[in-house]
């Protein structure tokens, strides 16, 4: 259970926010005010950094006078964190070490300003770790520096120094502005500029962004980089696994590009391991069999083959591997745990049956007999994550743990697989439509320059708690599975523009 927060809401017109957590899992909150217009600066109020004292006092009173203001008198929009380290752990700011793993609350505060972009940080408090300095000296989470301040709680409640003149546009709100007017055509090929040149490994993250640019119309330099996999230099099947069936996919974007018979037969060749040598289903899909991420790696293929080959064989099959996966990995809830021996819902647990189902759904004949427990399964499995989507557009690491980080590559493939759904007409876009805007909005705040993205979890197995999820290394910088993701979903939002 988490801790109490320990304070009730300020006002009950202030807006919730969540920060993260500490290192002992209490949740960190933010509250925030609209200001006079959607066009009015951010400022972010901070109190607390040595635990519950003067500084929080300050900041709630203050946020309380900010709520009282009429609306339309309101120069700026407010957010505060009364208590942002609420267990009084030692701080470090730019923070160090492995997020959120080590300097939980840092990382947190941290990541958390840079993606809000504010165009003022004011700290309540006596003393601050660095954070104003860092602030004003730093691109906070790759994104750009903020103007910070330091000021005593006293003077806080005088009212300085935000009353005193107009407050500039940042250099990250400046940054944020321009991350968000990229069109998703542009956010596809600026990440094809650092993603989707190698397939030495025949994955299925090099194999997504493969696709994606293949879809741009880089199809001779993506038939270059698998040729040697359809000419009999290397085999893609030489050391099997779950990444390496999923990697097929790329085979399956070539052939309907192509008309080369001997992509389908990649493809064939890999659905194939899931039957015996004298032609019969066996129980599923092979490796894999006890994660929720082979919802996805081991339907696709069997999917694809089906639909290149017409063979309702491998339809027969990917049906059968989704119905032996559920029995393992889903939750009477309807979200998904990551594997046999642990309850937790992982981010990207859930996000690889989001998107094998809606790509698996996408081929299937409208008239197998498995397809409408197939489409039951991913509209419910749709509804039981949208009730977990944050404010942000996001989705956490840990889908229903509050306060958990909250990660990018599943978001980019929930929402991939919303859309996908709001597309081919399995979902509502009255209730999905927003979510997926949200949730791109989300992606396009935290995809920055030379393909660094803001928050993707590292490669992750059998973990045993929701602890353990929770201290995932959560990257900031270059990452290409977070990259082929955001650029799978680019280029679902492209077809629907």
């Amino acid at each position: 259970m988490l801790l109490a927060v320990g304070w009730a809401l300020p006002l009950a017109a202030a807006e919730r926010i969540e920060v993260g957590l500490s290192a002992r899992g209490t949740l960190i909150e933010a509250f925030g005010v609209e200001g006079a217009s959607d066009k009015s600066p951010v400022v972010v109020l901070i109190g607390g950094l040595q635990g519950d004292g003067p500084g929080t006092a300050a900041v709630r009173e203050r946020l309380r006078q900010h709520e009282r203001t009429p609306a339309r008198q309101r120069a700026f929009s407010l957010i505060a964190v009364p208590l942002a380290n609420p267990d009084a752990s030692p701080l470090q700011f730019p923070p160090s070490g492995t997020a959120y793993r080590e300097h939980a609350e840092s990382h947190a505060l941290w990541r958390w300003i840079g993606t809000r972009a504010p165009d003022l940080v004011i700290i309540a408090g006596e003393s601050d770790a660095g954070l104003a300095e860092a602030l004003s000296n730093t691109a906070v989470a790759e994104v750009g520096r903020v103007p910070a301040r330091l000021v005593s709680p006293a003077k806080l409640l005088e009212g300085a120094p935000i009353a005193s003149g107009a407050v500039a546009p940042s250099e990250a709100h400046r940054e944020m502005d321009r991350r968000r007017a990229r069109t998703p055509h542009a956010l596809a090929e600026e990440l094809g500029r650092y993603y989707g040149h190698d397939f030495d490994m025949p994955w299925y993250i090099q194999a997504i962004a493969l696709v994606a640019r293949a879809q741009l119309g880089d199809v001779e330099d993506v038939k270059r980089l698998v040729e040697p996999y359809v000419d009999g230099r290397k085999n893609s099947l030489a050391r099997p696994n779950s990444l390496v069936l999923a990697g097929h996919m790329i085979f399956t974007e070539l052939a309907r590009l192509t008309n080369d018979p001997r992509y389908v037969q990649r493809v064939r060749e890999a659905a194939d391991l899931g039957f015996t040598s004298d032609g019969q289903m066996k129980e599923s899909m092979p490796f894999h069999q006890t994660y929720s991420d082979s919802v996805f790696m081991g339907t696709i293929v069997a999917a694809d083959a089906g639909a290149l080959s017409g063979e309702r064989r491998y339809f027969d099959m990917a049906a059968r591997h989704v119905d032996f996966m559920q029995k393992i990995v889903l939750r009477p809830d309807g979200l998904y745990r990551h594997h046999a021996e642990t309850d937790a819902a992982w981010g990207r647990g859930n996000a690889f049956p989001a998107i094998g189902l809606a790509l698996a759904l996408s081929e299937f004949p409208e008239d197998h007999p498995a397809r409408a427990h197939l489409l039951q399964s991913f509209q419910a499995h749709m509804a039981a994550l949208a009730r977990y989507q944050t404010a942000d557009g996001m989705w956490r690491n840990v889908i229903d743990y509050p306060g958990a980080w909250r990660e990018y590559s599943a978001t980019a493939m929930i929402g991939f697989a919303m859309l996908r759904g709001i597309h081919k007409g399995w979902l509502p876009a009255a209730e999905y439509q927003p979510r997926v805007d949200r949730a791109w909005r989300a992606i396009l705040e935290r995809t920055g320059p030379d393909g660094h993205i803001v928050d993707g979890c590292e490669s992750t197995l059998n973990l045993k708690t929701a602890a353990d999820y929770l201290h995932r290394a959560a990257i900031l910088g270059p990452d290409p599975r977070s990259g082929a993701m955001a650029m799978m979903f680019a280029m679902e939002m492209a077809a629907g523009s």
